[in-house]
């Protein structure tokens, strides 16, 4: 694990997404959410947005669809995929996301922590829009069975 150590604090991974007013319907549709912040502009403009606003679990659509690829974080993790296994997500929102945002996401690795039969990986991915301006913070725990 020592050349795994030396990774702390550096990013692992950067990529770029642009939302779409038809995946932030999707992922309220799949959740069972109605609320319709999620999916009707006239009604998220006259509370008050500009728009129509992406769900607290945005970030996920953001990672699969904004090109996180799983299989180049575990060659740069020195990870076995077969072992690997998502522990914890937890999401921070300091602004809305919008339909027509450019988001660019950085995920740094925070932590490894050496557990007995597994590696537990701490990683935190920021998501900046177009105009510079963190509106998430995501951070999440990766569970590497030895």
């Amino acid at each position: 694990m020592s050349d795994r150590s030396s990774l702390v604090g550096k990013e692992i991974s950067r990529f770029r997404f642009t939302v779409e007013r038809g995946k932030i319907r999707e992922l309220a549709l799949a959740i069972g959410d109605d609320n319709p912040l999620y999916t009707d502009p006239g009604y998220a403009r006259s509370q008050g947005y500009r728009d129509v606003i992406a769900p607290p679990t945005f970030g996920t659509v953001i990672d699969f669809w904004g090109g996180r690829d799983f299989t180049a974080m575990c060659d740069k993790l020195q990870m076995n995929p077969v072992k690997v296994l998502h522990g914890e997500q937890e999401y921070r929102y300091y602004g809305e996301i919008y339909p027509g945002d450019e988001i660019e996401a950085s995920c740094v690795l925070q932590n490894i922590v050496d557990k007995g039969k597994m590696h537990i990986f701490l990683l935190e991915t920021t998501y900046r829009n177009q105009a510079g301006a963190t509106v998430l913070v995501a951070r999440s725990t990766t569970i590497e069975r030895k």
